[in-house]
């Protein structure tokens, strides 16, 4: 019985074990077909073919995650317009610029809010206020400086050259002519790289902000009225470019009456309001313009191989430490030919005084010539070196 018994708790034991390795085995076959259906769902790769230019080319769109644009509240600029909706809504901006309203007297106060008054009433279709505050960005305009004082010092340049051929010539009215315009383009030079010192310094400042306030229109496809499917896009475009533009007119003529002025947005406008407005904080570092320019917009771009950097590199410090050698060894070399120049000089000197203090010991015929030889003898080697050079370019050269 003990012996059935130990074979009993023996078999249970077994049934238990297998049983744990079953639902272990089923846990790890669930686990990885939860895994790769997770996968497969991030990353799907169906091609399409498309023809651009005459060449075949693969567009490949992910499954499974939403496109960009669609967190966006627009979907394009067209005609100085915003595009929203799926082509629902057109929108244009207006840039208003206005007073400052506590620097006023109490009449001129009176007037805008007049003037604001009667821009109130004379609204017949909603509009949005919109207010954006950037940093100061002077960065073109320091660079719009730099070139002008490169084109006057260039015209300074220009008179210093004109100024000594006319003295050459003796025609002292035109020079007095133009030594005047030299110093007034020097004054404006100075003023120029002074102002150019302060927007620069002040360009610096984080803490300096421009608010720009904007008035948003509306335009729905809807307002057309009767059959919009009879109406090409183009022509709904028109249409809605037509109807903003008066109503964009309208608002600025009412506007004018409070002092404010306001001026219709372009394309590139729009693109750099929407672009701050989405780029904060990159916006101030890297402007639209840049950003377009250096195709940040792009997928990719083609960058040189690792191995081509690292030698343009390598031939770029070999070309440095050549120059640097070169010019260390001529410095070396001018210094001795100075001190040769020098040894040799006193050697001579040292000689003559000899000679002078043989003179009576000598023939006058025997003293000339004595100190004619002192004087053509070469210490230095100069003309043997520049003999040996000479004969090494004609070897070169046969």
């Amino acid at each position: 019985m003990e012996n059935a018994s130990g074979t009993i708790g023996l078999i249970y034991t077994i049934i238990s074990i297998c049983i744990i390795v079953l639902l272990v085995l089923i846990g790890i076959v669930i686990y990885i077909w939860w895994k790769n259906k997770n996968q497969s769902k991030k990353v799907i790769f169906p091609a399409k073919t498309v023809n651009e230019g005459g060449t075949k080319g693969i567009e490949v769109k992910m499954q499974g995650i939403e496109s960009m644009s669609k967190f966006l509240a627009f979907d394009s600029i067209v005609d100085n317009m915003i595009l929203r909706k799926k082509g629902e809504e057109y929108v244009m901006v207006i840039q208003c610029k206005g007073v400052n309203f506590d620097l006023l007297g109490e009449e001129e106060k009176i007037a805008v809010e007049s003037g604001f008054v009667q821009f109130l009433n004379i609204l017949r279709f909603p509009i949005q206020l919109y207010v954006q505050t950037r940093r100061l960005n002077l960065t073109e305009n320091i660079d719009k400086y730099a070139e002008k004082m490169n084109e006057i010092s260039q015209e300074i340049q220009t008179l210093e050259a004109q100024i000594k051929k006319e003295t050459a010539n003796g025609r002292m009215e035109i020079v007095k002519k133009l030594q005047f315009d030299k110093r007034r383009k020097e004054n404006i030079l100075e003023y120029g790289l002074d102002v150019t010192r302060y927007v620069a310094r002040l360009s610096q400042n984080r803490d300096v902000l421009q608010q720009n306030t904007y008035v948003v229109i509306s335009y729905y496809k809807s307002e057309i009225g009767g059959e919009v499917q009879n109406y090409s896009k183009e022509e709904i475009d028109g249409i809605a470019f037509s109807e903003l533009y008066t109503r964009a007119q309208t608002l600025i003529r009412g506007l004018s009456a409070c002092g404010v002025s306001g001026r219709v947005l372009n394309s590139e406008e729009l693109a750099e309001l929407l672009y701050v407005a989405y780029n904060r904080d990159d916006s101030e570092i890297i402007n639209i313009r840049k950003s377009v320019n250096a195709e940040y917009d792009s997928l990719y771009n083609i960058a040189k191989d690792v191995l081509d950097k690292k030698k343009e590199l390598i031939a770029k410090n070999i070309d440095e430490q050549a120059i640097d050698l070169t010019a260390k060894s001529i410095d070396r070399a001018n210094k001795i030919r100075k001190l040769r120049r020098e040894h040799a000089d006193e050697i001579k000197q040292r000689a003559l005084d000899y000679v002078e203090a043989y003179k009576y010991d000598m023939t006058d015929e025997l003293y000339n010539e004595t100190k004619k030889q002192i004087s053509k003898a070469n210490l230095t080697g100069e003309k043997k070196a520049e003999k040996s050079v000479k004969e090494m370019a004609k070897k070169k050269s046969n």
